[in-house]
């Protein structure tokens, strides 16, 4: 399939392709625009997993595409924190009507089809960790429109990077649950891994490196507008509790719909560099030599930034 723009617009349709240029299009009906949000995403899916080399062009237009736009705007509005606002006082609960959210919908579209859209600093919130007296968690919230354009991203970008996660990860990821990653903890000790290491990376989404992670956002991504609208999202800074504005030199901020997903394209080398351990020693002789040397063989099992690496003890082949 041709990597060019004009072989990627072919790919979506003659329907898809009308849509994006027709600036005239009515704002679609909420369970249309999923059934075909749904079917692009396959699409991206079935393209990533079929060429893991392949870098994507002309993302930008899906991010800003009515069908897109209005799934995540959906999304927004259903997330608990819909009655939060962030630093533009604006509660997204609150934003009701038809007209009212076609309004709000259009003009984030148009901001971002003339290059205007500039992320707003994030809202800290601090809340204290369950179980941890005297810790607390460092949230950051966005502004509405940045949730909405944030929730399109994520809409665009997960079907591709989802073809690249590995099975070990269980955090933030569709059709997934910390459930699911306990039951293959207890599933991996039936086989004989009898040490269980759990480990916490500590501050993880406030010190990611941006340029490490987006390093690896373009193995995927070409279109650099969908590169600058991240980098722009990990840059819009901090407006602190005592409302001193803050840079963002690393980190992507916990609240905010995106980072989810960045922490977990972050933290695939984590998961990368287990995997290739295990591989190493799949072969059941070379495990046996490899601990005989006095190694451990080992599988992680991470949920966003909980992981627990288990050791396979001297156990019979």
């Amino acid at each position: 399939m041709a990597k060019g723009p004009s072989g990627f617009m072919h790919a979506m349709g003659l329907q898809w392709l009308e849509a994006l240029v027709n600036t005239g299009e009515p704002w679609p009906d909420l369970d249309q625009a999923e059934q075909r949000v749904q079917q692009m995403q396959t699409k991206l899916h079935q393209w990533a997993a079929d060429d893991p080399g392949r870098r994507f062009d002309d993302l930008f237009n899906l991010i800003c595409h009515p069908d897109f736009l209005t799934v995540a705007w959906g999304r927004v509005r259903g997330n608990k924190g819909a009655r939060t606002a962030g630093v533009d006082r604006v509660i997204p609960a609150f934003i009701s009507g038809e007209a009212t959210v076609e309004a709000f919908l259009g003009k984030a579209r148009e901001q971002l089809r003339s290059r205007a859209f500039t992320p707003l600093p994030v809202r800290e919130r601090l809340i204290p960790k369950p179980g941890k007296r005297g810790q607390w968690r460092r949230l950051g919230i966005p502004a509405a429109t940045d949730r909405l354009v944030q929730a399109s991203l994520v809409l665009v970008l997960e079907p591709i990077f989802e073809a690249d996660f590995k099975p070990v990860s269980y955090g933030f990821r569709p059709r997934r649950r910390c459930q699911d990653a306990i039951a293959e903890i207890h599933y991996l000790g039936t086989k004989g891994y009898n040490w269980v290491l759990e480990a916490d990376i500590t501050a993880c989404f406030d010190e990611i490196s941006h340029s490490a992670l987006l390093e690896r956002v373009r193995r995927r991504v070409g279109d650099k507008r969908v590169l600058a609208l991240v980098k722009a999202f990990l840059k819009a800074g901090i407006m602190a509790q005592d409302g001193h504005l803050e840079d963002s030199i690393t980190g992507t901020p916990q609240g905010g719909i995106a980072s989810p997903l960045l922490a977990n394209i972050a933290l695939g080398a984590l998961d990368e560099h287990f995997c290739a351990k295990w591989d190493t020693h799949r072969d059941s002789s070379a495990r046996a030599r490899h601990r005989k040397r006095g190694g451990a063989t080992y599988r992680i099992v991470r949920y966003a930034d909980d992981c627990a690496p288990r050791t396979l003890k001297e156990v019979p082949v």
